[in-house]
């Protein structure tokens, strides 16, 4: 994490707000999601925020993540480094951006390395892995471990296919997004420039 002082004024207020996004009971459903996924013996963090950006920080546990989404011998991320050196760690983090945005998720979803590495944004963190979580379960190819319902099933594609003569009558029928003329009549209108009758 960055030495920085605290922050006055519009700065302040944007940090809170940035700060009232997250979500703790979300934080509680990914850590039991992500121990599940990776299936291997991690340590379940300390509740709070803090403790969920120490526990990502590495990105350690983010690589473990992606990889367990691929079948055996595809994972995108080879070799996952223990090394202690900030640069190292940043690098890894950006490693699962890539590999998640590669898996599916879209730019949009993805979080900034510093959103995690120095805390700015950890609701940012968790709507990617909350976006990685649903790409899963929409994937549905076997590597996907956890309950279906923890993330929401993404749209497929559903194609419509119409005949010509379908398409032919369609052109003519005025739609009602561009209103009716149906029973317009111009009965009781006064003509024009009479004054108008106040009662």
């Amino acid at each position: 994490m960055a030495n920085r002082g605290p922050s006055y004024g519009l700065s302040r207020e944007v940090q809170e707000k940035i700060e009232q996004k997250y979500d703790a009971d979300l934080e509680n459903k990914l850590v039991d999601w992500i121990i599940l996924q990776c299936a291997e013996d991690i340590e379940h963090p300390l509740p709070g925020r803090t403790h969920f950006q120490k526990w990502l920080m590495d990105g350690t546990v983010l690589c473990k993540l992606i990889n367990s989404l691929y079948p055996p011998g595809q994972e995108p991320i080879p070799k996952i480094s223990e090394s202690k050196m900030a640069f190292k760690q940043m690098e890894q983090i950006s490693q699962f951006l890539k590999a998640a945005e590669v898996y599916g998720v879209r730019t949009t979803d993805i979080f900034q390395t510093v959103d995690l590495w120095e805390g700015k944004d950890m609701a940012a963190v968790q709507r990617t892995l909350m976006a990685l979580g649903s790409v899963a379960v929409t994937k549905d190819d076997g590597c996907y471990r956890g309950e279906p319902s923890w993330f929401h099933r993404k749209a497929q594609q559903n194609r419509r296919g119409f005949s010509e003569e379908q398409l032919r009558q369609g052109q003519n029928v005025i739609g009602l997004q561009m209103g009716s003329n149906k029973g317009a009549s111009q009965a009781g209108m006064t003509g024009y420039g009479m004054p108008r009758q106040i009662m």
